[in-house]
């Protein structure tokens, strides 16, 4: 299988990461979405409305998320449902990855810097 590069999309801001993370388990609106990464994130990063829908509307344009069905007939029919698409997966788990390099490196750079220190 050949390597895609998904680069292009990398790094993900750290809104777009939240909105990604929301819609990994289930299809959510966008007040559920800024609901979920509320409580994710321990109240540390709340998305407003203006903030959400400009990302969700990039997202789009970039197939990494899409429109879904809403969850039931009797819903409101303006209420916009959306999902993480399987090119959304895969760039959410490149970015993982990357993040989880970076925070190798810093430890590892961080317990090399205390290393000098305590032998100087």
């Amino acid at each position: 299988m050949k390597h895609e590069d998904l680069t292009p999309f990398l790094p993900l801001s750290p809104a777009v990461l939240h909105i990604c993370l929301a819609l990994v388990r289930e299809d959510r609106h966008g007040y559920g979405i800024m609901q979920e990464v509320a409580r994710e994130s321990g109240g540390g990063c709340r998305l407003g409305p203006g903030t959400l829908y400009d990302n969700l509307q990039r997202l789009i344009t970039q197939s990494l998320i899409e429109e879904a069905e809403a969850k039931s007939p009797d819903e409101d029919p303006r209420r916009r449902y959306y999902r993480l698409t399987d090119l959304g997966k895969r760039v959410l788990n490149a970015e993982i990855d990357r993040l989880e390099k970076a925070l190798l490196s810093a430890k590892m750079h961080l317990r090399g810097s205390r290393a000098r220190r305590n032998s100087a």
